[in-house]
């Protein structure tokens, strides 16, 4: 790993004020580190004592943590609850009947508001309606929805009736829906005839159509489809049913199937390293008292809050910090359809404005191409906004970098807002290592400590711990209520990719490269272990690199990736995105000389690129997620074989291809 002096030389610290952290959940650093205390003194205990206290039990559990078939770990396992009891009906009984859960945005900008009464309504109906297709607990059920409120309801639904539900991303292709219905042995599809973004109507139902087409997917006996646009579609009479229809003549109560704490409450897949997708398994219990607790300690969630989490259901993100998290606390959560820049780039400020946001939780990839777009047109500027009623930032998805944070910090937060920056994972189920809004003095680019109760800390290849300013692996040394609890019919998968003998067998893999101030002990995260480049034998992560050029004030933003170099072994190729059209020609060299000079001198020589290429964006998930795997195929000279279709600028691939 890199030296990474650039970030260990980030001298800027900014404190909590006072008044927020007097009324933080988790006040000051004194109350941070008794719980952490706790942990350290009596682990089962600190974890028992939160379950009891956050979560509602049909049957008590007297065994907190079964450590008998490690790594396969168990939580809570002889105590049995039911997930959406807990994120609605609880509501229902402690007063919040009438208080408004969900503020759901559309593209266009209607708006539609739903009380927890009228939620649960909604989530009992579609739940009997399940049940009368014959679906039940255990049944696997693939969920390929827009970003609605049905998409909810179709998940709280499924953890009613104690069905297991694998959302898939509404960006992905029939073929990777397709290998994931198979893998899931999914007995039914629910899915929308169109989703709407950017003003754009794009299928879902006919790529289930096209996904069904492939082969494979005969066990599934129903699709259900929600109506969103009326647009046309193919029909299989037998096997397809409206949403609507399928609810119309159900009750609005369903009692809820009491599960026991391990049951499966889904399924997502995520990329692994081979291409092949991991279905990640996360339970029931553990999994929602994470959840619950993240939004109370990272969040500092109160009950005028309004909350909202930019991610889409089909991550991880949206699955903790929208369908799950947000209705476990009883808070107000905003759901948006479209996307940041529609109908221009000034939306998410609009939003905030509009419908007085305190918490808002996004992804440094919007910020970047946000500060990009308000350099541009000073009538998108969040200074054009009235964003006073915001107490509280948030970045997830990768490391933010330093000029990103301060940017985010000063025009969106106006140096009042705390920033959580929160590092996790699909396997971790929540925040790992993060900032506490109303404890942790903040660092521009780092994520800080790990949460109460998250045993992290830095190892080289053999698991030998190493000293803080040294970057190594970053692992967590004892097993936590929120952590995936296997690969979907691949155990020997699991153990491999997250607990390899090499590390003993039992301390979790987290896949990240970190580094640990020397001063403070704060983490940094700098980047995958296979984003890590060897270049003569010095190590450097991506992330650093990528931090050093966005610091450049020419720069929107960047992409680092090694290719083979016969000399150093490795060399660095990084895709560059200007604030100012894409340069060619001589102007073009010069631009990349300047860069590489910058980044001399912000890292070291060792660490200038040796090409640079440069674009009118990045190649991005609809989603906002950078596939740098296809940057490496290009950084390479080899001809893209991938599937492209989740891009949401394929074009953009041939603008990249060439070398400055």
């Amino acid at each position: 790993m890199a030296d990474m002096e650039a970030l260990k030389q980030e001298s800027r610290i900014f404190n909590p004020s006072a008044e927020l952290a007097s009324q933080a959940a988790i006040s000051g650093m004194d109350a941070y580190r008794a719980l952490c205390d706790e942990a350290e003194r009596d682990y089962e205990g600190f974890w028992g004592r939160l379950a009891r206290e956050n979560l509602s039990w049909q049957q008590p559990f007297t065994q907190v943590l079964d450590e008998s078939d490690a790594p396969f770990y168990k939580w809570f396992g002889d105590g049995k609850l039911n997930v959406s009891y807990n994120c609605l009906d609880r509501n229902l009984e402690n007063g919040n009947a009438d208080k408004t859960a969900v503020i759901f945005e559309a593209d266009g900008g209607e708006v539609t508001r739903l009380t927890y009464r009228e939620l649960h309504g909604r989530v009992c109906q579609f739940a009997n309606g399940l049940k009368s297709l014959g679906i039940r607990k255990g049944d696997r059920v693939v969920i390929y929805m827009p970003m609605s409120i049905e998409g909810v309801v179709a998940m709280q639904a499924c953890a009613r009736i104690g069905a297991t539900h694998s959302v898939v991303f509404g960006g992905f292709s029939a073929k990777s829906l397709q290998e994931r219905i198979i893998d899931a042995g999914a007995v039914a599809v629910i899915t929308a005839d169109e989703q709407v973004r950017g003003g754009k109507q794009l299928p879902l139902k006919a790529i289930v159509d096209d996904a069904f087409a492939l082969g494979g997917c005969e066990a599934v006996r129903n699709v259900v489809v929600y109506q969103r646009t009326k647009g046309k579609i193919g029909w299989t009479e037998g096997r397809d049913l409206w949403m609507h229809e399928l609810v119309a003549q159900q009750q609005d109560s369903c009692e809820p199937e009491w599960v026991e704490s391990e049951h499966p409450l889904f399924i997502l897949y995520t990329s692994g390293s081979t291409g092949t997708p991991k279905g990640v398994q996360h339970s029931s219990a553990g999994y929602l008292l994470w959840a619950a607790l993240t939004m109370k300690w990272t969040f500092d969630i109160k009950p005028q809050d309004v909350f909202w989490c930019t991610a889409d259901i089909g991550w991880v993100t949206g699955h903790s910090y929208i369908t799950y998290g947000p209705l476990a606390v009883g808070a107000t959560e905003i759901i948006f359809e479209g996307v940041p820049t529609f109908p221009n780039a000034g939306r998410f400020w609009d939003m905030i404005a509009r419908h007085k946001v305190s918490i808002f939780y996004t992804a440094p990839t919007a910020i970047r191409s946000l500060i990009k777009a308000a350099d541009a047109d000073p009538a998108v500027h969040p200074d054009r906004y009235d964003l006073s009623s915001l107490r509280l930032l948030g970045s997830v998805g990768e490391p933010i970098n330093p000029e990103a944070w301060m940017w985010y910090y000063k025009n969106v937060g106006h140096e009042k807002c705390p920033i959580v920056d929160t590092f996790w994972q699909t396997e971790t189920g929540g925040h790992m290592i993060t900032p506490l809004p109303g404890a942790t003095p903040m660092v521009p680019g780092s994520c800080t400590l790990p949460l109460p109760g998250i045993m992290a800390a830095i190892v080289d290849e053999t698991g030998q711990d190493l000293p803080n300013g040294q970057g190594g692996i970053l692992v967590v040394k004892r097993p936590w209520p929120s952590m995936i609890r296997t690969i979907w019919n691949d155990p020997a998968r699991f153990r491999k990719s997250y607990f390899p003998e090499e590390l003993g067998g039992k301390t979790y893999l987290a896949g990240d490269g970190a580094i640990r101030n020397k001063d403070n002990g704060y983490f940094t995260i700098t980047g995958r272990i296979d984003d890590v480049l060897n270049v003569s034998g010095h190590r450097m992560g991506t992330m650093e690199i990528e931090s050093a050029l966005v610091a450049h004030p020419l720069v929107a933003e960047a992409a680092v990736v090694g290719k083979p170099d016969e000399t150093t072994g490795e060399s660095i190729c990084a895709f560059v995105v200007l604030k100012r059209p894409r340069p060619v020609g001589d102007e073009a060299k010069q631009i990349a000389k300047e860069l590489r000079d910058w980044v001399g001198k912000e890292i070291g020589p060792i660490a200038k690129p040796k090409e640079l290429r440069f674009g009118d964006n990045l190649p991005k998930t609809r989603s906002g997620k950078i596939m740098r795997r296809l940057l490496r195929v290009l950084a390479k000279g080899e001809e893209i074989t991938q599937d492209v279709s989740t891009l949401e600028n394929p074009a953009i691939l041939d603008q990249l291809k060439h070398a400055i």
